[in-house]
C-alpha cells in the first residue's frame, strides 16, 4: 500500500545566506563543539558559503574572523598539533602518518617538525599498534611468511619505519616486545 503525500506537511526552504553574524556564529560554534586548526576552520566556514551563499564577498570576511579566532586564542595550531600527533601516536599510527594528517589539517611544516614524536615515542607507537592489531609477539600463534609479510606491510602503511616494524615484529615474546619498546633512544 502507497501512501500519499501528507498535505499539511510544509516544503522545505533555502536556508538565509550568511551575512557577517551569522557566519561569525557558526564559526563560535564550530570551534566550541571541535578542536581544530586555523586552515580546518577556514575551510569549513568556505564549505558553508557554497551550501548558503553569502550577501557579499566571503574570503575575506573568513579570512579576517579567523584572524580574529587565532589572536583570541580560539584557535591554537601549536596546540591543535601536539594533541592530535599525541593522540595517532597513542593509537599506533607512525610519524609518516601523524605527519601527513597534520598537513591535511593545515599545520606548517615547521610545527609538524617541531611537534614529531623522538625515537623512544616511535617505538612506543610501533608496540602499541602491534599490541592493539596482535601482531608479532601477540599473535595467538606464531606467524608464518606470508602473515609476517602482512604484517609489515599494515605496520609500513601506518607510517613505521622499516627497522621499527622490523623490530617489533621480531620479538620472540611480549616481554621481549616491551624490553624493545622501552630500551632507550639516542
Amino acid at each position: 500500500m502507497l501512501s500519499k503525500p501528507r498535505p499539511d506537511r510544509r516544503e522545505k526552504r533555502p536556508p538565509k545566506p550568511l551575512n557577517p553574524v551569522r557566519l561569525n556564529d557558526l564559526a563560535l560554534h564550530y570551534v566550541a563543539r571541535f578542536a581544530t586548526s586555523a586552515a580546518k576552520l577556514a575551510d569549513y566556514l568556505r564549505r558553508k558559503l557554497r551550501e548558503r551563499g553569502w550577501e557579499g564577498d566571503g574570503d575575506p570576511a573568513i579570512a579576517a574572523l579567523v584572524e580574529r579566532f587565532v589572536a583570541a586564542g580560539y584557535v591554537d595550531d601549536e596546540a591543535y598539533a601536539r594533541a592530535k600527533s599525541g593522540s595517532l601516536l597513542r593509537r599506533g599510527y607512525g610519524q609518516r602518518r601523524v605527519s601527513q594528517a597534520l598537513g591535511q589539517a593545515g599545520i606548517a611544516e615547521d610545527l609538524r617538525e617541531e611537534v614529531r614524536a623522538g625515537p623512544n615515542e616511535q617505538r612506543a607507537a610501533a608496540f602499541a599498534m602491534a599490541k592493539k592489531r596482535r601482531f608479532g609477539p601477540f599473535s595467538a600463534a606464531p606467524p608464518d611468511r606470508p602473515l609476517r609479510e602482512k604484517q609489515l606491510a599494515a605496520m609500513l602503511r601506518a607510517g613505521h619505519p622499516l627497522d621499527l616494524a622490523r623490530g617489533v615484529l621480531g620479538a620472540a615474546t611480549i616481554e621481549a616486545a616491551e624490553a624493545w619498546a622501552e630500551e632507550e633512544c639516542e
